[in-house]
């Protein structure tokens, strides 16, 4: 890692332990962040949801800018498909927080993010969903033609076994150049050192992280900035994809219900992320709505200067 930058880690290896604990963040304690703005390549609306800047995309544009742009010319960026959780956390937690604001770009993988920022009644394109386990499975199937060279980070090795038979098996040629399965403990700057080490010498083009929120969100930046690369963070996409976990239909998947179905699945896990996180998320977007809309049109109008 650069010896000049101060690691992501570093700062907050405690912030999953504080996120439950620390109240609403308000702006100025979450303090000012720089405008977004869109890497190479990529130049698209920016749209505010709960203060979090959400670049406004559809699935197959993402997943064309992954493959011909970002993993070609190694961008060095941290992608993350955002959910309803995500923003609930971020209002809580003023460094992860302050990391999705400044760091990297997001996506609405949610469809309820959708509904929030296409309400805002703002001039251009609607939001469309970007569900990161698809764009996982889509950019796998289109960048075997191009080589695209791939590196898995997260899940249990069992799961990573499973999903490199499941890769290869499902997309002949796709070039899986590595994987790990890292230790469960703390973000630390040893934790994210140790990654990058074992990533670096496999050189892939594309860094994938299913870690789970917040701790792949903590990493993926972090890598990113260290090796130079994309850094997609895809959340459950490895259990999907492995077949390790049930995938909703993609009638649910488009029906905006989809939190629900994996509710079911796994309530034990998951109920809190959804029947607490999905209040939490409404909050946020009601109280910051007026500011959000302000956000973006602040932004759209110094777009156009």
């Amino acid at each position: 890692m650069a010896p000049h930058t101060q690691p992501t880690a570093d700062r907050q290896q405690s912030q999953q332990r504080r996120t439950s604990k620390s109240a609403v963040v308000s702006d100025d304690a979450a303090g000012s962040a720089p405008r977004p703005s869109a890497p190479p390549g990529w130049d698209a609306e920016i749209r505010f949801v709960g203060s979090l800047p959400f670049h406004v995309g559809h699935l197959d544009d993402v997943v064309d800018w992954v493959v011909t742009v970002a993993a070609r010319n190694h961008l060095p960026i941290n992608a993350r498909f955002l959910n309803a959780w995500n923003v609930a956390l971020a209002r809580k937690d003023a460094d992860y927080r302050r990391l999705l604001m400044q760091r990297g770009i997001n996506f609405p993988d949610g469809t309820p993010i959708v509904w929030a920022m296409n309400s805002q009644r703002v001039p251009g394109m609607p939001a469309g969903r970007v569900r990161g386990p698809t764009v996982f499975s889509d950019v796998i199937r289109k960048g075997v033609p191009s080589g695209v060279r791939h590196y898995l980070l997260g899940a249990s090795p069992e799961v990573l076994e499973q999903l490199v038979r499941a890769l290869t098996a499902d997309h002949p040629g796709v070039r899986i150049v590595g994987r790990y399965s890292p230790p469960y403990a703390p973000v630390t700057s040893a934790y994210v050192r140790d990654c990058v080490d074992r990533i670096r010498p496999c050189r892939p083009d594309i860094v994938w992280v299913g870690l789970g929120t917040p701790k792949q969100d903590l990493v993926g930046a972090d890598l990113a900035a260290a090796l130079g690369l994309a850094v997609l963070n895809v959340g459950a996409a490895f259990d999907f994809a492995a077949g390790a976990v049930r995938e909703a239909p993609v009638w649910v998947q488009k029906s905006g219900f989809e939190w629900l179905f994996r509710l079911a699945a796994e309530p034990r896990r998951l109920w809190r992320r959804y029947l607490i996180g999905n209040i939490e998320f409404l909050a946020a977007v009601i109280a910051e709505r007026g500011n959000d809309r302000q956000r973006t049109r602040a932004l759209d109008r110094a777009h156009g200067e």
